[in-house]
């Protein structure tokens, strides 16, 4: 029977990906504390021992159905087609899961969820999966599933369960990681910056995107699973989180949904990114 051994919600945000010289100049004398916090994550995943990785990738927007990538092997060269000048020439080869997305595809089939698993050597790569795979630089197996932009908040729940049942139905000791940010308003193309250090939470869009942002950063140090998902059609969707949130909402579904208690630690300063609010936090379950 397999389990899940660990979670964490990461931000992926390009900046990230920039040369360390590049990312000190940005930061006013001192780089992003998300890369060292790339640092903390590896060494917590390691620990954990994962046979596969799954990547809930707030930027595989699909539409009609939940998607689980059944290929098993990606390799190339990759370009983002939303910041192509800035995030560019990042080579990446890695191993798929495709027997846990078959699996996936199966437990929806059985429970009356929209989910498919595919298999196609053209699906384009997103840089949510691809700058983790190279941050963490991951050895194992990854399974990426997209975030299906026409689901509500019980929905997205439902594919988290679905993946929970089918990685019990596995042999794999599995992390599951939700990447993408909380509050997810860009500032504005002639924006002036307030603060010199980019990752300043000053730079953030708002002072109340920042407020809601530390207060769900609290609820989840404290486990407080059900405040979020109950919070999340009225206050979080309408802020909103990256990709309407499916990324963390996926991975509290997979982790038990308003019933999860698994308790949040914190693995690096929040921090803004072009107006959005990222952390990493480890999720021990």
């Amino acid at each position: 029977m397999g389990s899940i051994v660990g979670a964490a919600l990461v931000s992926h945000h390009p900046g990230l990906m920039q040369t360390e010289e590049f990312r000190i100049k940005m930061g006013a004398g001192r780089d992003s504390d998300l890369v060292a916090g790339f640092d903390r994550l590896r060494e917590h995943i390691k620990q954990a021992r994962p046979d596969i990785l799954v990547i809930l990738d707030s930027h595989w927007f699909t539409t009609g159905y939940h998607l689980y990538d059944a290929g098993a092997h990606f390799s190339g060269n990759y370009v983002s087609d939303e910041m192509p000048w800035y995030l560019h020439d990042l080579p990446y080869d890695y191993r798929g899961a495709p027997d846990l997305a078959r699996m996936c595809e199966a437990v929806a089939n059985e429970r009356g969820v929209m989910g498919l698993a595919i298999d196609h050597p053209d699906l384009p790569r997103h840089y949510a999966t691809i700058n983790l795979v190279t941050a963490l630089r991951v050895e194992q197996p990854v399974l990426t599933i997209g975030n299906c932009q026409n689901c509500d908040t019980e929905h997205f729940l439902e594919s988290g369960e679905v993946l929970g049942e089918a990685i019990i139905r596995s042999d794999a000791r599995v992390v599951v990681l939700a990447s993408g940010a909380l509050s997810h308003k860009f500032n504005g193309i002639n924006w002036v910056q307030k603060n010199p250090r980019i990752y300043d939470p000053e730079n953030v869009s708002s002072p109340e995107n920042v407020a809601s942002d530390r207060e769900a950063i609290a609820l989840l140090e404290q486990g407080r699973h059900d405040v979020i998902v109950d919070r999340f059609p009225t206050v979080y969707r309408k802020i909103p989180w990256e990709g309407l949130g499916g990324h963390y909402l996926q991975m509290v579904g997979a982790l038990g949904g308003r019933d999860c208690r698994s308790k949040g630690e914190v693995l690096s300063e929040y921090e803004n990114a072009r107006g959005t609010g990222n952390i990493h936090m480890w999720f021990e379950v």
